[in-house]
């Protein structure tokens, strides 16, 4: 059974739960490099671009290349930064230094995406500026979808959903209700792995119906819910898409949710 989670408010996003047939495909250079930090994280370099985020016609611009995790933050990366296990004792948790670091709240996450901008600093890996952060709801879409269109980043199939993602069908009903090892599954064509599934993914915007567009945006400026991303081993492919999005309190934790790190320059 599924650990419970305080206060969890499931939201789909109102504006519009139809694909839109005639949203174009937009071709993008894939990112050619991949950079490992000073406790081992690969991060992917992202490329700037534009695309249509959401079920809906609302486009975005993304102005700056920002680094993503190639994985959810794991928790052997976890224990180092941090120095403590927030899933021991926990249910439905598989405890392995590969496993997404679960249990972990929105201030959580970006309490440890603090003390790894002070670590990377303190190793002189880091440019003037540049910091470590929970990415956008719109770099992570960006990320997510990297250059397509359809429900997932592998197409609108869900029969090879599970070569993708884990997900209720090959978690949660095949007697496994936990996260798993990240990195097991297929990446999405930028090299992502599980964007879909596995962990709910923490973003730093507060969480509104209306999805937000434009030229690097990142959400409204206040708010009683922060935004989640990409499903988990305990939801429906339907709810594992690209632009599925769920909102929740910021200091809510669960075995189903988790986050990566971005690394960039300042945002708005």
């Amino acid at each position: 059974m599924r650990a419970a989670v305080v206060g969890m408010v499931l939201l789909c996003l109102v504006s519009g739960c139809t694909k839109n047939p005639k949203a174009p495909k937009i071709i993008i250079d894939p990112p050619s490099q991949t950079v490992t930090n000073s406790i081992g994280m690969e991060l992917i370099e992202i490329p700037a671009g534009n695309f249509t985020i959401g079920y809906g016609k609302v486009v975005v611009t993304l102005t700056k290349p920002f680094g993503l995790g190639k994985t959810d933050v794991t928790q052997g990366q976890w224990e180092q930064v941090m120095g403590t296990d927030p899933w021991e004792g926990g249910e439905d948790v598989q405890a392995d230094k590969d496993c997404p670091a679960t249990y972990v709240s929105w201030d959580d996450a970006r309490e440890f995406c603090d003390k790894l901008t002070d670590l990377e600093r303190k190793a002189g890996t880091l440019k003037a500026g540049e910091a470590y952060r929970l990415p956008t709801e719109a770099q992570w879409e960006y990320a997510c979808r990297a250059g397509t269109a359809t429900t997932y980043s592998f197409g609108n199939d869900e029969s090879t959903f599970g070569e993708y993602a884990w997900f209720n069908g090959n978690a949660f009903h095949a007697g496994e209700p936990y996260a798993h090892k990240v990195g097991l599954k297929k990446p999405n064509p930028w090299g992502l792995y599980d964007m879909h599934g596995n962990v709910w993914k923490w973003c730093s915007d507060w969480y509104d119906a209306k999805v937000s567009g434009g030229t690097d945006p990142v959400g409204p400026e206040e708010g009683s819910l922060r935004v989640l991303r990409g499903g988990s081993w305990w939801s429906r492919p339907v709810n594992c898409g690209s632009a599925s999005r769920n909102g929740i309190g910021p200091s809510d934790r669960g075995s189903d949710m988790g986050f990566r790190v971005a690394r960039s320059q300042s945002v708005k």
